[in-house]
């Protein structure tokens, strides 16, 4: 299925036609005589004068009122700007903490530990002026949010009321929420990483009487809450995977073209280099620099033009999530290396051969314990080929998969993107909480591979069953149908190999010995993803403050152009043209890539999911 997109609804141009039926025929002079007859006929026309010189004057104060809402606009437009920069460099002096809408406690903090890793373990204990006896149902099992370490911080699944944690919160269920710390500690590996979410992990069951934690992953965390539920120790309960991919050769091509581009790239060896300038850190806004390039019609013109165009009603909300997406985190030097080389490039997880430490390699088959995979069409950072292709190269056929025991649910959006996955209300306040009052359901599944169908007659996403229905409907995985191409991306496993030896060998020993922490210091500062933004800030630009002048005197006496006013209309509908011709280029730039690829490392074929 293509990525569907949506776009807004415009009321099209009025065109005037014009044609010989409609010039002006030649006046027709009266005969002698008739000055009677003249008379009656000047009459009308005396009559219609104001009217033609009141639509005349119309125009005009249409212009005149939409130049008045232009500017306005344009001053609280970069009136946001400038609270963005104050927003951003605000979280950056207090630390950048989890951006959480709920009340939290410390259980656990990994920094501390023998093998220490940036990571903590909040409880949730007070939502809104409601304390956590008063939510909480002692019989429910514990559910863990953990949220992707992939640049930026943590917070997005517990962003506002009506998120993962809200809705587990509104189940009854205990919650509990891992986040991280903006710098690793030094030298931290995966296996640091892993083994302190397997003691946080611990720590929930033994304060449930040992019940099962229900591990909730969005995306990175995904592969992660997999590794725990795949432990040589074997860890237990239900795991939800939330735009996470496990598969990482796959994809349609032309389509997601994050999946090609360690190939274009060379390696690993350019993710080691940039940790290297760092200092021995990988920066996050690397990572949110790419996502904002996978769709630059979204990120560079659509967010910023959609926010002028509404500045009234989406200053607060851009604001928001803003101060979210804007605070960066680092990576060590050794996570970032092991990430690139063992799943984006080498795919290792879905293969079998990714070694947490010395005493354990993750193997997918030994999980028990059902797996609900959420994924969307609309994705293309985690496509749903990502999230599913996994299952084939794991299982043979349907009848392997029920041989060991395993359930697997998968239900799937068919317009969502990849953050909407975990940050939309309207996703939230449905999916995820059809997902969590089905968990008893899925867990007494047979065996077997299922499609979690909901069924909403009402349209309302705030509903509880029986408001809403959910069926699991029996799938076979020999259905899915997703070609592998493993030839291509084998070569380009071993070209990162070979680089990645070559540059670790006799290239990095100088490059770190040549950094120091003033240029890793000043390339963070630097990164267009944070100079674009403090920029803004009055503190970097003292025109600025003149802008805040202007956005007071504005906002005292703002009025808004009517929604419906045709000038208006004619900007929303020049909105959405760039719009489609940045959707066209970026298009032509990702088959570009495909072809690029193909070129060098033999690509064939356009895999896809059977719908």
């Amino acid at each position: 299925m293509s990525l569907a997109r949506q776009t807004k609804k415009t009321t099209p141009p009025v065109v005037t036609r014009t044609s010989k039926e409609s010039k002006a025929k030649p006046p027709v002079l009266p005969k002698r005589g008739a000055r009677r007859h003249r008379a009656t006929q000047a009459a009308p026309q005396a009559a219609t004068l104001p009217e033609t010189q009141a639509a005349a004057v119309e125009q005009p104060s249409e212009a005149w009122a939409y130049g008045l809402d232009f500017y306005q606009r344009t001053v609280l437009f970069y009136e946001a700007l400038r609270r963005r920069a104050n927003n951003m460099l605000e979280h950056e002096r207090a630390g950048l903490p989890p951006l959480l809408d709920f009340k939290y406690e410390t259980v656990l903090d990994a920094r501390s530990f023998e093998q220490p890793a940036n990571y903590a373990l909040l409880r949730i204990i007070e939502v809104g002026e409601d304390c956590w006896e008063d939510c909480v149902d002692p019989d429910k099992p514990p559910v863990i949010v953990i949220d992707p370490r992939a640049g930026h911080g943590p917070g997005i699944g517990g962003f506002k009321h009506d998120s993962e944690v809200g809705m587990a919160l509104h189940e009854g269920h205990p919650v509990y929420f891992v986040i991280f710390f903006p710098e690793p500690e030094p030298n931290q590996t995966l296996a640091d990483v892993h083994n302190a979410l397997r003691r946080f992990v611990k720590e929930v069951a033994r304060r449930h009487q040992n019940k099962a934690p229900v591990l909730y992953g969005n995306c990175q965390a995904g592969w992660a809450a997999t590794l725990l539920a795949s432990d040589c120790e074997g860890l237990a309960g239900p795991v939800v995977l939330n735009g996470s991919p496990l598969s990482y050769w796959a994809g349609e091509a032309g389509v997601n073209p994050m999946r090609v581009a360690g190939g274009l790239l060379g390696g690993a060896w350019l993710s080691h280099f940039t940790a290297d300038l760092g200092g021995g850190r990988f920066d996050g806004a690397w990572l949110a620099q790419n996502f904002e390039n996978l769709k630059p019609e979204k990120a560079i013109w659509e967010k910023y033009a959609n926010l002028f165009h509404a500045v009234d009603s989406e200053e607060e909300r851009f604001l928001e999530f803003e101060r979210w997406w804007n605070g960066f985190y680092f990576l060590s030097r050794e996570e970032i290396v092991a990430i690139v080389e063992n799943l984006f490039i080498g795919n290792k997880l879905e293969r079998g051969e990714l070694r947490i430490d010395d005493d354990c390699v993750v193997d997918l088959r030994r999980i028990r314990n059902p797996l609900i995979i959420f994924a969307s069409y609309g994705d293309n950072i985690t496509p749903p080929h990502q999230a599913l292709g996994w299952i084939p190269a794991v299982y043979k056929d349907t009848e392997d998969l029920k041989a060991a025991g395993q359930r697997i649910v998968y239900l799937t959006n068919p317009h969502v993107g990849h953050l909407g996955i975990f940050v939309s209300a309207k996703v939230a306040r449905l999916e995820h909480r059809a997902i969590l009052e089905s968990l008893e359901e899925i867990e007494a599944l047979a065996p077997g591979l299922y499609e979690m169908q909901i069924n909403n007659p009402s349209g309302d996403p705030d509903c509880h069953k029986p408001q809403f229905s959910v069926a699991f409907e029996e799938r076979r995985i020999e259905d899915l149908n997703i070609p592998q191409q493993s030839e291509a991306f084998e070569r380009v496993r071993a070209v990162s190999e070979t680089g990645e030896a070559f540059y670790r060998t006799f290239v990095s020993p100088w490059v770190q010995a040549a950094t120091n922490p003033w240029i890793a210091e000043s390339l963070k500062w630097l990164h267009p993803m944070r100079s674009s933004r403090y920029l803004f800030s009055e503190a970097f630009n003292p025109w600025m403050r003149g802008v805040a002048v202007m956005a007071d005197v504005v906002a005292k006496n703002r009025t808004a152009l009517a929604k419906d006013h045709p000038l208006l209309e004619k900007e929303e509908q020049f909105i959405e043209e760039v719009s489609k011709a940045l959707e066209s280029t970026r298009m032509a730039r990702d088959e570009g890539y495909e072809q690029i690829f193909g070129l060098l490392y033999g690509l064939s074929g356009k895999p896809s999911v059977t719908e």
